[in-house]
């Protein structure tokens, strides 16, 4: 897209603000287990934390109102024998929340009243025990969330490659979805009537979850790495991140009636580094947040109309490896805040970061603030395994900016054409034609046929057959005066054409008029044409120049059409020009090969010279015995012949 144009949005200028760190989370102990979830969790009061502690798995709760640093010693959650892997908060009661642990088990916990991690000097401390707990998983329970609408329903997956459907207050599992592969992600549509999972096998699979039975699936990323999933609200569409094959990082929106079709408009690249994505949907806003485990940056993106457009990205120096999001009920409203993120940072500390819409005016910005779920079920556990459907219950922001009693209304449940399971067509009955009257064929549009290139299918689109049919029925909407006097290229190259006479080959015989058949034998001899003249055809009078919407819209997809071929011959030049250089330094490379090897040859002679020179030289060196000077090594010769005479000498007078 052209620099000049700037797409218009009310969340352009959303920034991220970082939290000054007397005000964040310090001392925490986040879990150092290698699982792929979002290790913390956070609701309106409270926040969650798997902890990294011994003697059996734990997690801890911190309440939002005590910032700071938080004593060495803090009452834990215990319960679970080994390392807890997940929690999530109910959304119907702030003081509810579900773990998910390694022994296989689902702890329901209930925060005590006037709960808090402060301690006076000499108060003691009392760890919080489960207030029950679920069974009927056979391998570790990777990731628990609780159902949208209903309330006190749980879904939980397992390393046993099964997702099953708790209800709590029953205190078992009513219904369980069997895989192929372990499921490492799953989230529930807008009013909880189906669940997307992806599992290790790299599928993506929509489920009925009261019916057992899988809806919709298809192949997902083609990465060996986890893919993470997130329904995008009240649309009918999810959204997915994970892995290309050559291990580049992904997000892609697929709808959810076909995932067989791949990503909708193919999959987004968003770079190449190692840590899983972290997505989060904002229903309210319709943005989608992507954070990468190992990164310090957060990007966000606006969805409208199937399409993903970048707004801007938080960037900070400080990787996180956890991530969690405010429900939109508990953000501030009076600072213009849309979402509430908090990461940690360097598994010691977690910080608070609000993301801000820059506003000059001080009132309620209602364009911004649409209504946000409540904290109120719309129905039952009984009601919704029982096959009942409904919206969830909202309230009105406007009413917490006003510091009154929020007003909750109940929702609407989309539009959307509900995910059906795919029936075998029908053939239809064979119906009899039926005859009708001839009637003239209208005469057609004035339509734009381009040559067949490579370019037709970057025009084939949608959006541009729709204009075009618009284009084609308001054929005769005036112009204006400016446009109408454009011209493009085939009109001008059709107006420089001269007109050509056109001959016809000879004709051997005379050609005779033919006569009806009930008209009688006529006696005027048939006039006849001469094979010597040649038959000329007047020239065609040019067709009148088309003035319509239709045609200027022609000329306007011509000129473009023109454009785009003149830009790929000009790459293909380049491309050209690049495997030119390319031979080119290979041969130099050849080159430079071919004199390192000459000159380590030459090196070579250099040295045997000089080991030749070094010897001659030992042999010419004089050395002095007996006051006279003499060559080495005849020198050496004569001391040793002396000194053998000098030993015999004595020996002999003995």
């Amino acid at each position: 897209m052209s620099g000049r144009f700037v797409r218009a949005s009310k969340y352009r200028h959303v920034y991220g603000q970082p939290t000054k760190k007397e005000q964040c989370y310090e001392n925490v102990r986040v879990s150092n287990n290698a699982w792929d979830s979002n290790l913390i969790k956070v609701n309106p009061l409270y926040l969650s934390v798997n902890w990294n502690a011994s003697g059996g798995g734990a997690f801890a709760v911190i309440p939002l109102s005590e910032r700071g640093k938080i004593p060495d010693q803090i009452p834990l959650f215990r319960g679970h024998t080994a390392a807890v892997l997940d929690t999530d908060w109910n959304p119907f009661d702030d003081h509810v929340i579900a773990s998910g642990s390694e022994d296989s088990k689902v702890g329901i916990w209930k925060v005590p009243e006037n709960y808090s991690v402060l301690r006076e000097q000499g108060d003691s401390i009392t760890d919080v025990q489960p207030a029950a707990k679920l069974s009927g998983h056979t391998r570790k329970v990777g990731h628990v969330q609780f159902h949208p609408v209903a309330n006190n329903v749980l879904a939980s997956s397992s390393g046993d490659y099964t997702v099953k459907f708790w209800d709590i207050e029953a205190g078992k599992a009513k219904t369980t979805l069997k895989h192929n592969d372990m499921v490492v992600s799953m989230s529930f549509n807008y009013i909880g009537s189906l669940i997307a999972t992806t599992s290790r096998d790299k599928k993506i699979r929509i489920w009925d979850p009261r019916s057992e039975k899988v809806v919709v699936e298809g192949p997902g990323h083609a990465g060996a790495k986890n893919q993470r999933v997130v329904w995008m609200g009240e649309h009918d569409r999810i959204a997915t991140t994970g892995f290309s094959r050559m291990s580049d990082r992904q997000v892609g929106i697929w709808d959810t009636t076909d995932i067989k079709k791949g990503p909708i408009g193919d999959f987004y690249m968003l770079d190449s580094s190692a840590g899983i994505c972290m997505p989060f949907y904002d229903a309210g806003t319709k943005c989608l947040y992507l954070a990468g485990k190992g990164d310090g940056n957060i990007r966000y993106f606006e969805y409208d109309n199937d399409e993903l457009f970048p707004l801007s990205e938080y960037k900070s120096a400080e990787p996180q490896r956890g991530l969690a999001f405010m429900p939109k009920r508990g953000i501030s409203v009076h600072d213009n805040e849309v979402v509430r993120a908090y990461k940690t940072v360097h598994d010691s500390l977690i910080e608070p970061i609000q993301f801000i819409v820059p506003r000059r005016a001080e009132n309620f910005q209602a364009d911004i603030y649409p209504d946000c779920p409540s904290g109120e079920p719309a129905i039952s556990a009984a009601e919704w395994f029982d096959g009942k459907d409904a919206a969830p219950k909202l309230i009105n922001l406007e009413s917490v900016y006003d510091g009154v009693e929020p007003i909750v209304v109940d929702g609407t449940i989309p539009r959307s054409a509900p995910v059906q399971e795919v029936a075998q067509p029908v053939p239809p009955a064979a119906i009899e034609p039926v005859k009708q009257e001839s009637k003239p064929t209208p005469a057609p549009a004035a339509t734009y046929t381009a040559p067949e290139k490579d370019l037709d299918k970057i025009l084939s689109t949608p959006k541009v057959d729709d204009m075009l049919t618009k284009a084609s029925e308001a054929d005769d909407a005036p112009v204006p005066a400016a446009l109408a006097k454009e011209e493009s290229s085939w009109e001008a190259e059709d107006a420089d054409k001269p007109v050509v006479e056109t001959v016809k080959p000879e004709l051997k015989e005379a050609i005779p008029e033919a006569a009806p058949e009930s008209a009688p034998e006529s006696t005027q001899p048939a006039a006849t044409i001469s094979a010597d003249e040649p038959v000329t055809e007047p020239a065609a009078e040019p067709a009148p120049k088309p003035t319509g919407a239709g045609a200027l819209v022609a000329r306007k997809l011509e000129t473009l059409h023109n454009h785009f071929t003149d830009v790929k011959e000009t790459l293909d030049s380049y491309e050209q020009r690049f495997a030119e250089m390319i031979a080119f330094n290979a041969k130099e490379l050849d080159a430079r090969d071919t004199r390192i090897g000459f000159l380590e040859q030459e090196i070579e002679k250099l040295k045997g010279l000089l080991i030749g020179k070094n010897a001659e030289t030992v042999e010419e060196t004089t050395v002095e015995v007996n006051g006279k000077k003499e060559d080495g090594l005849e020198a050496n010769d004569e001391a040793v012949a002396e000194a053998a005479d000098e030993t015999a000498e004595p020996a002999a007078d003995n």
